[in-house]
């Protein structure tokens, strides 16, 4: 639903309907936020899940060509690195999940951080923006993907009279605590 709530605002937008598209980029923006808060639960659940198994499913580094912009390419040069100096392949699972979670974070933040300008009217460059979030969505996606391969080969490795406390684990309310985004000293565009 996020996916479809950006590409009606882009629709909008390229339409010529701005404030329609400033609406469907802020539930577009509200819809990431709930996804994100929800992959991040699972990263966090798999690594907690994940202490207690003894085969733990080789990872591949997240790799930089697959990721638009600064914040997933840094990451997945990050993990890159850590992941020739690692190794063992426990410590390069539980790097990955903390990279994947710390990424979805930070583009969470970014996303609501240009969303919020966006819908506000407050950006600067508006095509800028506009850009960056769909730079910012690509990469999040990316990140979307790169955690549902991890899921099924935790699945795999994960013996099974464990399945059904990992679903109860997984099912359990999702908590998300809110990053701030930076505060604007007034509402007027600069």
């Amino acid at each position: 639903m996020m996916s479809v709530a950006l590409d009606d605002a882009l629709s909008l937008r390229s339409r010529g309907e701005l404030v329609c598209a400033r609406q469907q980029a802020s539930v577009a923006s509200d819809l990431l936020e709930q996804l994100a808060g929800s992959l991040v639960s699972f990263c966090d659940t798999v690594s907690a899940r994940g202490r207690s198994i003894d085969e733990i499913p080789a990872v591949e580094p997240l790799r930089a060509k697959f990721f638009r912009g600064n914040t997933g390419q840094s990451a997945a040069s990050w993990n890159g690195i850590l992941h020739r100096v690692l190794f063992d392949g426990r410590s390069r699972f539980f790097h990955k999940l903390r990279i994947l979670s710390d990424t979805l974070r930070e583009l969470d933040r970014e996303f609501r951080e240009v969303a919020g300008d966006i819908s506000k009217g407050l950006a600067t460059q508006p095509a800028d923006s506009w850009t960056r979030l769909d730079t910012l969505h690509y990469d999040f996606n990316t990140c979307l993907r790169e955690t549902e391969i991890v899921l099924k080969s935790f699945l795999r490795a994960l013996p099974s009279d464990q399945l059904p406390a990992l679903a109860s684990e997984l099912d359990a309310p999702v908590h998300t605590k809110r990053l701030p985004v930076n505060p604007r000293l007034s509402g007027a565009p600069a």
